[in-house]
């Protein structure tokens, strides 16, 4: 006991290193931002001189998509698959994951068509405001960056080579195995890239306060007050709605609860680092352990509210900056596209970037030369991302325990009213050690946990790698 507590000791610590480099990271952002901000209202031209470098940090990211796309969508197809494999609870968490996240991108599209984010920018293509001269650097930079792959065919190569190695059996298992490992490569090669978001950063939002002056500042101000306010009224009025009348309990109540949860997920931008204490919250508020251990780790891979009206909002951002708003068909295909993309890059780093630039370049390729804008103010929305998350899969595991009849209902009276508190040395046990590895359901099934592939389950091929809270 005394030498597993000490492992434990020893991984946490190992954690907090790395999380702590992730913060540089947060840090160089902002700051990056900043000065960004102040060379392109200071000196004008400076600025737009430094646009190239925002555009070649979206042609790295644009280099991987469709690796992305194809690697996370067929492994994704077949956790999906499996999920069926846990009976009711793995049916019923899934059926809400997939409602609740449309709902989600439906909002932010709705709001977005309501405050207009982004307008009077006027942005333009790179290759359009690059004036008459050729900077050849530049241009031999650019040439060593490969060329995107289409994201549609992608797509669809992925979902139809899942299905056929779900159709496969036991002999498709060492094929989608390959593929784990080679997913492995392409989350590494994204948080290689991710580590140079200051300087596309930096060249983005000097570009656009350059050729706008402190209308881009107040367009992303926009961005950002309706992002939040968006989040929050989600959060309050459609989540808060749905757990009163399911279990008459009360959102602020479970708000409080988690609060703690809160605090971390803050400080570290992403909701992963809570997932242990969720599940213990969770198991003390009354939710039987097999609901927790199934609903939890599937949330955190397919129930990604925060992220969806991320997706939507920034989408209309960009395509209303860029003078070229969509109409209410492509809306209503980009959502449809959104919905199938982020289950599948659930859980990567750098997952929210990458999935908005998947579905602009789904539609209108163009836009993406307007990510960089949105590059500059990610950092300043992952939080709010990652609360949101959180909140989503807190609410959806209280209501399918109470749909499954695995929540007690008196228990969670007590726990969320504050008269049975939660045992916060209770953390440090073994049991709660080892909530990553929840237990088998029904017969043969194993916990979902260990099928997810975005989620935080033990057979997370990222489980090891470095965190880098960019996308929350």
């Amino acid at each position: 006991m005394r030498s597993q507590r000490g492992g434990t000791a020893v991984g946490t610590k190992a954690a907090r290193r790395k999380m702590d480099k992730t913060h540089w990271l947060y840090v160089a952002v902002i700051a990056a931002v900043v000065f960004g901000a102040a060379i392109g209202l200071m000196a004008p031209e400076v600025g737009k001189s430094l646009k190239p470098l925002g555009t070649m940090f979206i042609a790295l990211i644009k280099m991987v998509i469709a690796p992305i796309i194809f690697c996370t969508l067929v492994v994704g197809v077949g956790s999906i698959a499996k999920a069926a494999t846990v009976g009711k609870v793995g049916g019923l968490a899934l059926l809400y994951f997939m409602t609740m996240s449309t709902v989600a991108l439906g909002i932010g599209l709705l709001v977005g068509n309501i405050t207009h984010p982004g307008a009077g920018l006027h942005l333009k293509p790179y290759e359009a405001s690059s004036g008459g001269e050729d900077n050849s650097t530049v241009k031999f930079l650019m040439d060593m960056i490969p060329g995107d792959i289409p994201v549609l065919p992608t797509l669809v190569l992925a979902l139809m080579v899942g299905f056929a190695l779900q159709s496969l059996g036991k002999s498709g298992e060492p094929v989608l195995n390959g593929i784990k490992q080679i997913q492995k490569v392409v989350f590494k090669l994204m948080m290689m890239i991710m580590w140079l978001a200051p300087v596309g950063a930096f060249g983005a939002i000097a570009a656009v306060v350059g050729a706008t002056g402190w209308a881009a500042i107040g367009s992303m101000a926009i961005l950002m007050g309706a992002f939040y306010l968006t989040c929050a009224l989600f959060i309050v009025v459609i989540l808060g709605s749905i757990l009163r009348l399911v279990t008459g309990l009360n959102i602020f109540t479970l708000m409080r609860y988690l609060a703690r949860e809160y605090l971390l997920i803050f400080a570290t931008s992403s909701s992963e680092s809570a997932l242990p204490r969720l599940m213990a919250k969770m198991e003390h508020a009354g939710v039987s352990k097999p609901v927790v251990g199934i609903t939890v780790p599937t949330g955190y891979s397919f129930n990604l509210d925060g992220t969806a009206i991320y997706l939507t909002m920034s989408s209309l951002f960009i395509s209303t900056a860029m003078g070229m708003p969509m109409n209410l068909g492509e809306q209503i295909g980009l959502l449809v596209f959104m919905v199938i993309a982020s289950k599948g890059a659930a859980g990567v780093t750098g997952a929210g970037l990458a999935t908005l630039a998947a579905g602009l370049a789904a539609h209108k390729p163009v836009l993406l030369d307007g990510m960089g804008v949105i590059v500059g103010i990610d950092k300043f929305m992952s939080e709010c991302r990652a609360l949101t998350n959180f909140t989503g899969n807190a609410v959806a595991t209280l209501l399918v325990g109470k749909w499954t009849h695995e929540l007690d209902m008196d228990k969670a009276r007590e726990v969320l009213s504050g008269r049975d508190p939660f045992d916060e040395l209770s953390m440090d046990d073994d049991d709660h050690g080892s909530q990553l590895d929840p237990p088998s359901v029904g017969g043969d099934s194993a916990g979902l946990a260990g099928l997810m592939v975005g989620g935080a389950g033990v057979q997370d091929p990222r489980a090891d790698e470095e965190k880098v809270p960019v996308s929350a």
